[in-house]
């Protein structure tokens, strides 16, 4: 038994090793010709050794992928895909979870011998996954408002310099950093492949999910309907959100106690109750085999999850 599960997990670690070559492969390759490839744009472009082992990766992993890419997950997934700012498509990211997933119930079955602990450890990764998607879209949303202001302000100096809106969107694509520069890049290259300005601004805006950059797109497109100083409109918008995050800045400063204890409240418990179940296993074991135990510890669980949402909800404070 412990051959077959040795053998899986050999099999596995190397389908996690293709997942990852081709992350960081996409990562590094950000111009168009790449780009392309992922959706099967032939081009007459020559390649080296080094880029054609690369296409061989990206055409496993999607010859893997094809199963699931017609599955309505898959499809919803593209787009969450698409905001966390991962290089993956979504049947890809169904793949990387149940890679993951095999991994750590076959790596807990190893170590425990414990059935049901694995089942729980292989329930729980699939969740844990999706949290850190959902955690890296809204640090990429939090990190394109921290830049819009700055933003705002040089496609204003770039208006009165004489540019064009496109050649202002070029500028940010080439001077900021990410995650700003990779959407307006992004944007340049959906205008290069025939779609209009309107539609890949819009697209944008699904995409990033902020309110602030929802009040810009909204002002550009009125600016091209009836015209304007679009100049001095942004630099309006402009100060409007530096002026919010500064006052998110001063609200998280203030806040910032509320919030830790929230944490503390959240994480102190169970840290209490492993270490008294290393030094004290006995006495510990009773709230798990004892009837009143086992109640004792869904109500505080219950009690646990209910004070942190007060606290946040008392500490979350909307500008």
């Amino acid at each position: 038994m412990i051959l077959i599960v040795s053998i899986l997990m050999g099999l596995l670690t190397a389908f996690l090793f293709l997942l990852l070559v081709t992350y960081f492969k996409r990562r590094q390759s950000i111009d168009i010709f790449h780009r392309m490839r992922r959706h099967n744009v032939k081009s007459k472009k020559k390649v080296s050794e080094v880029e054609n082992a690369e296409i061989k990766f990206l055409n496993f992993i999607k010859r893997i992928a094809k199963p699931f890419s017609s599955w309505n997950l898959a499809q919803s997934l593209d787009f969450k895909i698409k905001q966390a700012g991962l290089p993956l498509l979504g049947a890809e990211f169904i793949i990387a979870v149940l890679i993951v997933t095999g991994l750590a119930g076959l790596l807990t079955y190893m170590l425990t011998l414990n059935k049901f602990l694995t089942m729980i450890v292989a329930a729980m990764m699939p969740f844990l996954l999706w949290l850190v998607v959902l955690f890296l879209i809204n640090r990429r949303r939090e990190a394109f408002t921290e830049q819009l202001g700055d933003c705002l302000t040089t496609v204003a100096n770039a208006l009165r310099a004489g540019y064009g809106f496109q050649q202002a969107m070029d500028v940010i694509a080439k001077e900021m950093e990410p995650p700003i520069s990779e959407e307006f890049a992004r944007v340049t290259a959906d205008m290069t492949m025939g779609i209009s300005l309107e539609s890949a601004l819009e697209q944008m805006n699904k995409r990033v999910g902020s309110a602030d950059f929802d009040l810009v797109v909204t002002a550009v497109l009125i600016q091209r309907e009836v015209g304007g100083n679009l100049a001095q409109i942004l630099d309006s918008i402009s100060d409007t959100i530096n002026e919010r995050i500064r006052m998110k800045r001063e609200i998280l400063a203030l806040t910032a106690q509320g919030r830790f204890s929230a944490w503390v409240l959240l994480v102190l418990p169970f840290a209490a109750g492993a270490f008294m179940y290393m030094f004290n296993q006995e006495q510990m074991m009773i709230l798990f085999t004892d009837p009143m135990g086992q109640i004792a510890i869904v109500v505080s669980i219950i009690m646990e999850i209910i004070g942190f949402i007060v606290i946040r909800r008392i500490v979350d404070i909307d500008v």
